[in-house]
């Protein structure tokens, strides 16, 4: 009988680690995963990289006076724009991420009230 009781806290005990592995440890690097995916599909629109290493030379090689005084101006507005992008979507990822961290404990602190 001390076998079998012991076994069952052994094996609870572990399935409770591994809700906690796979809880923190799996889900903060899916989180990452989909956070660098999401800024690689804004960096293909935006183009920020792109267009600050090239932001002193004019748009599609035009080489005139207009083409070379309009280029940085509207590259720096298109890195200006993405920049504010990535940190407005940067900031809703934290939260997410936040919120994703403290959901067990929240609960457990919640279940613990609630029943003492």
């Amino acid at each position: 009988m001390d076998f079998a009781l012991i076994y069952l806290i052994n094996r609870a005990l572990y399935r409770i680690g591994d809700f906690f592995h796979h809880w923190y440890y799996d889900g903060s690097r899916n989180f990452g995963r989909t956070y660098i995916a999401l800024l690689e599909r804004l960096d293909q629109t935006f183009a920020v990289s792109i267009n600050f290493r090239f932001l002193f030379q004019p748009l599609y090689k035009d080489f005139t006076i207009v083409g070379t005084i309009l280029g940085p101006i509207f590259r720096g507005g298109r890195i200006l724009i993405g920049l504010v992008v990535y940190f407005f979507f940067s900031i809703i990822f934290l939260a997410l991420y936040l919120a994703w961290l403290l959901a067990p404990v929240v609960l457990i602190f919640y279940a613990a009230k609630k029943y003492y």
